[in-house]
C-alpha cells in the first residue's frame, strides 16, 4: 500500500512539474507545435506617441514595434502598465520579460538589465507654455523644471543645469498636469512626446532641443537572458529589412530623424 501511494504521489508531482515547465513564461522545454511563448511586457500608458493606451490597448511606436518583433520570433505578447521608475527593476526581478518604454541605454541602466540592439535614438526637448521666458537649456537655471523620475531627462538636468529646481514626477500625466497648472515652468521630455503635446494643446511650445545620438533606445530584458535578446534582435532586423520599422516611424514619429541603420535595404 505504501509503495502504491508513493507511486501515485510521484506521478502527480511529475505531472505538475511537466505542466509548469510548459506554461512558464520563457520556458524552452515546450514541445514542437506547442502554443507560442507569451512575453509579459512592462510599458507605460500615458506617453504618446511612443507608448500609450488607446481604447484599452497598449500602442505607440515602441509597442507596435515590439508586437511585430515578437510575431516574427513566433512569440505572443501581454502588456502591463507600470511607472517608468519601477520598470527596469521589474524586468530584473522577472515581473516582466521585456521593458518597452523608449528606454535609453545608459551605462548605469546596463548594470540592472541587458538591452536589445538599438531601435531608435534619444532626442530630448524642453516643453513650456507659449510666451515662457525659457528659451534654451541655460534659461532653466533657477526655475522649477519637471522631469519623469529616473529618465534621461532627469539625469541630464541634474548634470547640466545644477541651478534648476528639479521636480520629479512619477508619470507623464502628472508631469503635463504640473506644467499646465504652473507648478513647473518647463518640462525636459522626449522630443517625440513633446511634439504630441504641442499638437494637442496650442498653449504649449517646444523651446529647446537636445540631441543625444550616443544614447540608443532598446528593449530591456533580464541580465543574462541571451536567448530572448537574440530572438528580439532577429525580429528587429527582419522588421527593419522589410520596411516595417519605417512604416511605424512614419505613422507615429515622422519628425524624428531616421538613422541609416533603420532604413530598409533595397
Amino acid at each position: 500500500m505504501r509503495t502504491s501511494l508513493l507511486r501515485v504521489v510521484a506521478l502527480a508531482v511529475a505531472g505538475i512539474t511537466a505542466t509548469t515547465a510548459l506554461t512558464a513564461c520563457g520556458s524552452d522545454d515546450a514541445p514542437a507545435g506547442a502554443a507560442p511563448q507569451v512575453l509579459r511586457i512592462g510599458t507605460l500608458g500615458d506617453a504618446p506617441p511612443n507608448i500609450y493606451q488607446e481604447n484599452g490597448v497598449y500602442t505607440g511606436f515602441d509597442n507596435e514595434l515590439i508586437k511585430v518583433i515578437a510575431e516574427k520570433a513566433g512569440l505572443k505578447t501581454e502588456f502591463v502598465g507600470t511607472d517608468f521608475s519601477a520598470l527596469l527593476g521589474q524586468v530584473a526581478n522577472r515581473t516582466f520579460d521585456v521593458g518597452s518604454s523608449a528606454i535609453a541605454q545608459t551605462e548605469e541602466r546596463k548594470k540592472t538589465v541587458d538591452f536589445s540592439d538599438p531601435y531608435n535614438y534619444e532626442y530630448i526637448s524642453i516643453l513650456s507654455k507659449k510666451g515662457s521666458t525659457i528659451t534654451d537649456v541655460k534659461s532653466l537655471d533657477g526655475k522649477r523644471v519637471g522631469v519623469i523620475q529616473a529618465t534621461v531627462g532627469d539625469k541630464y538636468l541634474g548634470t547640466n543645469v545644477p541651478g534648476a529646481q528639479v521636480v520629479r514626477f512619477p508619470s507623464y500625466d502628472t508631469a503635463i498636469a504640473g506644467l499646465r497648472t504652473g507648478s513647473v515652468e518647463g518640462w525636459v521630455v522626449d522630443l517625440s512626446i513633446a511634439e504630441k503635446y504641442t499638437k494637442d494643446d496650442p498653449t504649449l511650445a517646444i523651446t529647446g532641443t537636445i540631441e543625444a545620438k550616443d544614447l540608443p533606445h532598446g528593449f530591456a530584458v533580464r541580465k543574462g537572458n541571451d536567448e530572448l535578446r537574440a530572438k528580439l534582435n532577429d525580429g528587429l532586423r527582419a522588421a527593419i529589412a522589410d520596411g516595417t520599422w519605417q512604416r511605424l516611424h512614419d505613422k507615429f514619429i515622422p519628425s524624428v530623424p531616421v538613422a541609416d541603420r533603420f532604413k530598409p535595404k533595397s
